[in-house]
């Protein structure tokens, strides 16, 4: 009798196991399609809860805008109309997943350049309401900030630090949609002024810069300079808090440029002779500026008790933040102060559909900021 009992007991826990796997076998992993437009990057990601990327593409406009010096709103516009359709299908087909196998689609929708957000607002909206799926409109600094958790785990509470060549801000990390501001920039952003002083120096010129981005050219340029050769005050100096300003940095790099110009004999789009000199001038106060906002961001937060005891973490992110002089510099600063510093790798740095599509996987894990394909969504530049 006791032998027949338990021969009861192991058949029934195994026929508890087969449905139990049976069951799970029918539960769909959540799937989420990520689109990104916000200024000169179309893209787009198929990622899963894990954070696997399954299938992405990538358009950049980088070579159009730097035969014209600049982004030009409308050529972006433009370009995003002709390459949305097909970098989406490329995400998909090479995912293999298909749209009714999405279990969102998350979307830039603020902030960036009006038309270029109008182009993926318009498009997301039509691919959701076609197929019935759920919409998530995304704030693309959020994505910036939570990018980090796809490839490591980080608990909140984090800092923040977020340069690219149209923002600057400081921020503490609560939750996906919870974060303190602490400063931001009061102007320009250090990309847009990395940019501008190329522009003004004529770096496309350069045999070694013709096909870098302005950003990129300071760079490469600045590990020939020697930064002692001009001096560049710091900005904000007397201003005792966590905000950054770039364009009266940057109108001293031209006073500079002007003056060696006269000295030179040269006409304004020949280069100088020590553009390596300026280029490692400019990066070291930018970046220097920035490790100092930073710097009394993390001591705010240490006299607050905003962040945790143990294993305090620095995460920076954005374009700027590829820049390998500037990330030294930051963990100058974070070494000094107990800080872990965390950065994603170049690629997720910038622009893409990977990090949109990640930002809405948390939104999706936690339910919020989930919207029916049927509801309105506009889009927020600013």
């Amino acid at each position: 009798m006791a032998r027949f009992d338990v021969l009861c007991r192991w058949t029934a826990c195994r026929l508890q196991r087969c449905r139990a796997h049976r069951a799970a076998a029918h539960i769909k992993p959540r799937l989420v399609l990520g689109i990104e437009t916000s200024c000169d990057e179309t893209g787009a990601a198929v990622l899963d809860e894990t954070g696997s990327i399954l299938g992405e593409s990538l358009h950049s406009q980088k070579e159009v805008h730097l035969k014209t010096g600049g982004i030009i709103p409308m050529v972006a516009q433009r370009l995003h109309k002709e390459n949305i359709s097909r970098v989406v299908q490329e995400a998909l087909d090479r995912s293999r997943v298909a749209p009714s196998e999405l279990s969102a689609v998350a979307t830039t929708v603020k902030p960036g350049l009006a038309l270029s957000l109008g182009i993926g607002l318009q498009f997301s909206l039509s691919f959701v309401r076609l197929h019935e799926r759920p919409f998530i409109p995304i704030h693309h600094m959020e994505a910036h900030a939570l990018t980090v958790r796809m490839l490591q785990p980080v608990e909140f509470p984090f800092l923040v630090l977020l340069v690219s060549g149209g923002h600057a801000l400081l921020s503490l990390a609560k939750g996906i949609d919870d974060f303190l501001l602490l400063g931001q920039t009061l102007d320009e952003a250090p990309g847009d002024t990395l940019d501008k002083v190329a522009r003004r120096l004529s770096l496309i010129k350069h045999p070694k810069c013709s096909s870098l981005s302005g950003g990129q050219a300071i760079e490469l340029l600045a590990k020939e300079g020697d930064r002692l050769k001009f001096h560049f005050r710091s900005p904000m100096g007397q201003h005792y808090d966590c905000n950054f300003s770039f364009a009266g940095l940057r109108n001293q790099v031209t006073m500079a440029i002007n003056k060696k110009e006269k000295e030179e004999g040269i006409q304004t789009g020949q280069l100088l002779s020590c553009v390596e000199d300026i280029a490692a001038a400019t990066q070291h106060t930018v970046a220097s500026h920035i490790a100092k906002r930073t710097h009394r961001a993390i001591l705010f937060c240490k006299a607050k008790g905003l962040l945790p005891q143990n294993n305090p973490t620095l995460v920076v992110s954005g374009g700027v933040a590829s820049n390998e002089y500037i990330r030294e510099m930051l963990r100058i600063v974070t070494d000094a102060n107990g800080l872990q510093l965390l950065c994603p790798p170049a690629k997720f740095c910038t622009d893409n559909g990977v990090m949109i599509a990640w930002n809405g996987v948390e939104r999706l894990k936690e339910g919020k900021g989930i919207l029916s394909h049927l509801q309105e969504v506009s889009y927020e530049p600013k």
